[in-house]
């Protein structure tokens, strides 16, 4: 370009001459640079790799390369991951229920257990994601498997029996029945559970070593909701009768005692005829 007139927005070229690439190529050799590039497909959810040819910020051309896995590509991926957000990533049931007991136990007894919210996971992506990518390229790579294998990373060895211990993941009921217990419930961890199951349970089930009660769902033996409470034995003393004079007309076949708190928890209901 020999002149030009106008504002650097929005010029207008006068007089130029045309230049072939191969004149490029041997006029401003010294001043050619070629590059490999590792970049994040968002669409895709995957690296790309390229190779770029360029003077200054001319691309003169490019060709894509294979993606080789290692310790910077996995960088770059964690980054690329984190920018479209960690519910993309593989989560299984499981493993979100693990990090919200984890979670739980955080709220409930401070910080020696780690920060699994987002914003913590983030920071700390170094010691669990990006581990867990040196070999991957594509979201697609990642199995549930191996996101529940990377967070297990974050918790000590001595903490994870603590979990077990402090905040499992089921509650027995008297008749045996495991109920799983929700910790993402607004409420506070909860199980949802036939009242007939918990007959004979005098005290109120807690977790976090006895300091946190569990909210009780209870439910009809048709499975609907019939009252919430964080005071089982309360429960026994007071609204029950108002319960069991309500709903043993409707399911007269399963067992309404007048004292629940020393009756035998059941599952089943009464043999037809008795």
């Amino acid at each position: 370009i020999g002149e030009m007139t106008g504002t650097a927005a929005s010029g207008r070229i006068l007089l130029a001459a045309q230049i072939t690439q191969d004149e490029i190529e041997r006029h401003f050799a010294e001043h050619i640079e070629t590059a490999d590039e590792i970049s994040f497909d968002r669409g895709a959810m995957a690296l790309r790799a390229r190779r770029r040819r360029a003077l200054h910020a001319i691309t003169l051309s490019e060709a894509t390369l294979a993606v080789s896995p290692s310790e910077d590509t996995a960088r770059i991926f964690a980054d690329g991951l984190i920018a479209a957000g960690l519910d993309r990533l593989p989560w299984s049931k499981a493993a979100k229920q693990w990090r919200d007991r984890v979670m739980f136990l955080r709220k409930a007894e401070g910080g020696s257990w780690p920060d699994l919210s987002d914003d913590g996971l983030i920071a700390r992506r170094d010691d669990w994601l990006v581990p867990a990518l040196y070999d991957k390229i594509a979201l697609k790579d990642i199995s549930p498997g191996d996101l529940s294998d990377a967070l297990m990373a974050l918790l000590p060895w001595e903490m994870r029996a603590r979990l077990d211990r402090e905040a499992p993941t089921h509650f027995e009921a008297p008749t045996g029945s495991a109920l799983a217990i929700d910790y993402e419930a607004e409420q506070g961890p909860t199980i949802a559970v036939r009242l007939q199951e918990l007959f004979g349970l005098d005290t109120h089930p807690s977790i976090a070593a006895g300091k946190v009660p569990l909210v009780l769902e209870l439910l009809s033996p048709a499975q609907r909701p019939v009252q919430v409470t964080r005071d089982l034995p309360g429960f026994w003393r007071g609204s029950y009768a108002a319960v069991r004079s309500d709903l043993r007309g409707r399911y007269p076949r399963h067992p309404w005692p007048d004292d629940p708190a020393n009756a035998v928890p059941t599952r089943r209901a009464k043999p037809r005829g008795t």
